[in-house]
């Protein structure tokens, strides 16, 4: 005897969609799966309908197809997306995904320079963690000077407060290695021997070698303008320039690209049993001296040199720069281009002790931040808790940790309407950083609320920043950052969440109803009220009845929220089909949920996707909570103002809990006026 184990109703989902192999991605949303198919086609739809769970399946338009679950649907999705068959698909548009959108926009004109910038940005990106909490670090010591509790920049601090400055140092001096390793990786060479050639560049011996006393052919001499030393050594009869590389990030970056020539030029001269010993060894022999001779000076000199035009700019010009600076950040970010800026902030900070663009920089960020807030008010105000969930982490992430990229690709990029608004604060913001005088930093930070007291002057940075987020902040509230079509789209859909969120509810309560004897009497003080029992339900409105199969609605052809019946009305007048309480009043007055005293909850829909009229030509009569009468007026509708704007005017009556009914048969006259029965409810 063998047994067989039932499918589960994710994998039973999976399968009657043609399976994990025809799924391009999947998402959800408050109560629906949203499906992105390869083909369509392979849908067995009826099959899909009668999965334990489902209460209904839409196809869209395409090959988009959406299964109602209900407010279970995230518990569906998790248990979708762990099935071993799922584990190469997709969850629909992700952060990865919009950016690579973005940089495929400039991609293919000048494919050396898309593979520059690449190379750039994976060199630094693995980087963040380290940095930020290198940024923390300085913040917290910062705070602490700003109430003069501390001396922050003092050259005699105490042993204590120098042990706090070795742990955020040790990121920026070996910043040289790690980003070696990370560009070695890039390049697909060894990263260890990357950063081992970068680290004998750091090492005391190297180090050792400008010591004049120890080695009296070195030579030393001091440049008056700038008052910084230099010393050239002799190395077996070569002068070598000696330059202090902690902190340097343009040396390793040129060092691991002629490292990459030189690796993989080794590894086809020797045959792949011995490479494990003679690459690294002759990569190091070779990369170690030239390096040392004439990239770590070629390295220096250019990071110098575009330090010092863009302090030329900023002294020249500080309000331009101040103005630039935060306007082309929002550019360079989606496309990985701004690392050549935060490199030059790292050398700024190493050859003249202190960076003057992450001041102006930081008005990009809390414009960014501002507009995340705005969307955050907006989705509060509209209850999109998907949005609401996306926003507040973007934001939390953002004042906090000064990191852009959450709120950048999980909703800018998304919203057209919000880069405009945005900008406006990154204007404002570096307008103000440039009329005051400029912001200066002794530490590389990221721009948070947790790292303002790093910037100086702290109240011309913090004005800035403070008026850059509110800026983008009330523009969006004010303006929105949906266009016309995107707002109605996600009022459509909450109305249709709420819609599938009552039948589900409903379709339990009466399950619990029907578990139980049919009852008709309740106990009133002393006594025995008799309740209404509802075996028929009324026409709402006049006019022509057409079958619920045909209503144009694919959620209501497809019985997905109960049984029912279309009425094309000629009459704006919309009665209560039964006695009971409203359940549900929309506030577009669209539709009606009334509950009945015996438990037949019966849904009054007025009109198909009307709820993106948001109430023009609707006046609601009722309230929620509010006992009707069968009769009763429920609202008055212009049609003809319905048929104006282009919106079908059928109406669907439907008994949302059909399933806890014994019988639910809908009657098929061809006309109707408001009272006539046209549904036979049996418990």
């Amino acid at each position: 005897m063998t047994s067989t184990t039932q499918p589960s109703t994710a994998e039973d989902i999976v399968d009657k969609v043609g399976g994990a192999a025809n799924i391009l991605s999947l998402t959800h949303c408050a109560t629906r799966l949203r499906f992105e198919l390869k083909d369509a086609g392979q849908v067995d739809q009826k099959q899909v309908e009668s999965i334990k769970g489902v209460l209904g399946a839409v196809p869209q338009s395409g090959d988009r197809y959406q299964v109602v679950i209900g407010g279970g649907v995230q518990t569906t999705f998790n248990e979708i997306m762990n099935l071993p068959a799922m584990a190469s698909v997709g969850k629909g548009t992700s952060d990865a995904d919009v950016k690579a959108r973005e940089r495929a926009k400039a991609r293919g004109k000048v494919a050396w320079l898309d593979s520059f910038f690449e190379y750039l940005s994976d060199s630094f990106r693995p980087l963040l963690g380290v940095l930020l909490g290198a940024s923390l670090i300085i913040a917290f010591a910062a705070v602490l000077d700003a109430f003069g509790i501390i001396d922050f920049r003092a050259a005699d601090k105490s042993a204590g407060w120098v042990f706090w400055d070795a742990m955020w140092r040790g990121v920026f001096y070996f910043l040289p290695i790690m980003v070696a390793y990370n560009a070695s990786k890039k390049l697909n060479v060894d990263p260890w021997v990357g950063a081992t050639i970068m680290g004998a560049l750091m090492t005391p011996e190297f180090i050792s070698l400008s010591d004049t006393s120890r080695f009296t052919d070195t030579v030393c001499s001091t440049n008056a303008l700038l008052g910084t030393e230099s010393c050239v050594a002799n190395i077996f009869g070569l002068p070598m320039q000696l330059n202090g590389y902690g902190g340097q990030v343009f040396v390793p970056l040129i060092m691991v690209a002629v490292l990459g020539l030189v690796y993989k030029g080794l590894k086809r001269i020797f045959p792949e049993s011995i490479q494990m010993v003679f690459v690294p060894f002759f990569s190091m022999l070779i990369m170690v001296p030239v390096t040392a001779f004439l990239i770590g000076p070629l390295g220096i000199w250019m990071g110098n040199g575009l330090g010092a035009g863009l302090a030329w700019l900023n002294t020249s010009a500080p309000l331009v720069f101040a103005i630039i600076i935060p306007l082309i950040y929002p550019f360079l970010v989606p496309l990985g281009l701004h690392w050549p800026l935060n490199a030059l902030m790292l050398v700024n900070i190493q050859t003249l002790g202190y960076d003057f663009i992450q001041g102006p920089m930081g008005s990009w960020n809390f414009a960014c931040f501002g507009a995340t807030a705005g969307v955050l008010v907006i989705a509060m105000r509209n209850r999109n808790t998907e949005m609401r969930s996306v926003a507040t982490g973007a934001l939390a992430a953002g004042l906090l940790g000064g990191i852009s990229e959450p709120s950048l690709y999980g909703i800018h990029l998304r919203f057209k309407r919000i880069y405009p608004r945005m900008l406006v604060g990154c204007l404002v913001g570096g307008l103000i950083t440039g009329l005051l005088g400029g912001v200066k930093t002794n530490a590389f930070a990221f721009t948070s609320l947790l790292t303002i007291p790093v910037f100086n002057p702290i109240w011309v940075y913090g004005i800035s920043i403070a008026a850059a987020f509110a800026t983008a902040m009330i523009l969006v509230i004010i303006s929105d950052y949906r266009t016309p079509e995107q707002k109605a789209d996600e009022e459509a859909e909450r109305a249709q969440a709420d819609a599938d969120r009552a039948m589900e509810k409903a379709r339990k309560s009466g399950a619990a109803v029907a578990a139980a004897a049919p009852v008709v009497t309740a106990a009133v003080g002393g006594g025995v009220a008799t309740l209404v029992k509802t075996d028929v339900v009324l026409a709402p409105v006049t006019g022509k009845v057409v079958p619920l199969s045909e209503v144009a609605d694919k959620v209501f052809a497809s019985k997905a929220l109960g049984d029912g019946i279309g009425i094309v009305p000629t009459d704006g007048h919309v009665v209560a089909p039964v006695a009971g309480v409203m359940v549900t009043v929309a506030d577009t007055g669209h539709a009606f949920g009334i509950k009945t005293d015996d438990g037949v909850e019966v849904l009054v829909h007025v009109g198909i996707d009307t709820v993106r009229l948001d109430g023009k030509g609707f006046d609601v009569d009722v309230s929620k909570d509010q006992r009707v009468e069968a009769g009763d007026l429920l609202a008055r509708v212009d049609l003809d103002a319905v048929k104006a704007a282009g919106y079908d005017t059928t109406t669907v009556v439907t008994v949302i809990n059909t399933m806890a009914m014994s019988s639910v048969a809908p009657r098929t006259p061809s006309e109707v006026v408001a009272g006539d029965p046209i549904i036979d409810v049996a418990r």
